[in-house]
C-alpha cells in the first residue's frame, strides 16, 4: 500500500486505475478487485472493455476530500 499526501490526491487525473484507487482507500489491490467483483466497491466504477477505471471525485469524497470536485466544477 502507498500512503498518498493530500497534494498527491488532489493532483490525480479524472479517473484512476484500480491499484491507485486501492491506495487512496488504504487497501490492497487484490482486496479492491474482490470488492469490485462482488459489487461491494464503495464508489462508481467504469468498465471499459477489460479495463476498470474509478472516477476520482467520488473516490476522494469517500476519504473526505471535497476540493477536487469543487476544482473540477470551477474549471468547467
Amino acid at each position: 500500500m502507498i500512503d498518498m499526501t493530500r497534494e498527491e490526491l488532489l493532483s490525480l487525473p479524472p479517473t484512476v486505475d484500480v491499484t491507485t484507487a486501492a491506495a487512496v482507500l488504504g487497501i490492497r489491490r487484490t482486496c479492491a478487485y474482490e470488492l469490485i467483483r462482488t459489487g461491494e466497491w464503495p464508489s462508481p466504477i467504469l468498465h471499459l472493455g477489460r479495463a476498470v477505471r474509478v472516477p476520482t471525485a467520488p473516490l476522494l469524497e469517500l476519504v473526505g476530500i471535497r476540493e477536487y470536485s469543487k476544482a473540477l466544477r470551477a474549471s468547467a
